[in-house]
């Protein structure tokens, strides 16, 4: 079984950071818990390919995490975490 390692991005470090001070304890084990399931399978049932780059979604709720698949070095690279708006997918 292949276990990929996962990296963060600065800026979705300050994401989780902000987010984490405002989120209910529930609603962070449940976010934390699908990024780390993300070593084993980051591409599941769950994960949406983002259409025009090469990134995942995957829907934690009202949350959404946005990352990046290297599978030659088998890490996924969390570049953003953050709360569903309009503003989500943009660069």
């Amino acid at each position: 079984m292949l276990v990929y390692t996962i990296e963060f991005k600065p800026a979705a470090l300050r994401d989780i950071r902000k987010l984490s001070e405002r989120m209910r304890s529930a609603e962070w084990d449940h976010l934390k818990a699908a990024i780390d399931s993300l070593a084993a399978t980051p591409r599941s049932h769950a994960a949406i390919k983002l259409s025009g780059v090469d990134q995942y979604r995957l829907r934690v709720g009202e949350y959404r995490v946005i990352y990046a698949i290297d599978d030659r070095a088998q890490v996924v690279t969390v570049t953003k975490v953050a709360r569903r708006s309009e503003s989500t997918y943009r660069r």
